[in-house]
């Protein structure tokens, strides 16, 4: 599997180093989508999707198998701070309301 960058930093090799690379980086939270908002349990915070903005994403591809195909996001609540990650596969293994979703998150560059 290879991650692609869309940034200057390195890429990492797998989704499991994007996760902890995004981890030392502040990226405290494991979101995930429930009715249409991200929900991080430990911090007990909810966001909109579509109110999330991407400030760092990685793309995985299988070079063999599509089932591979994981987006790894950097997201933050503009209203709280709150930064977490959010893993989703792409592809023929996408769930459709997640891809929905994920489609219309902004990218923050700064």
């Amino acid at each position: 599997m290879s991650g692609h960058r869309v940034s200057d930093e390195p890429a990492p090799d797998t989704v499991t180093e994007a996760v902890a690379l995004l981890r030392a980086d502040g990226y405290t939270a494991d979101y995930e989508l429930v009715d249409g908002l991200l929900r991080a349990e430990l911090e007990l915070t909810t966001c909109a999707i579509d109110e999330a903005l991407v400030e760092r994403l990685y793309r995985f591809e299988g070079p063999s198998d599509p089932g591979d195909e994981m987006i790894v996001f950097g997201l933050v609540d503009p209203a709280t701070g709150t930064r977490g990650t959010l893993a989703a596969a792409f592809g023929h293994s996408a769930d459709p309301e997640l891809h929905e979703h994920l489609t219309g998150l902004r990218r923050r560059f700064g």
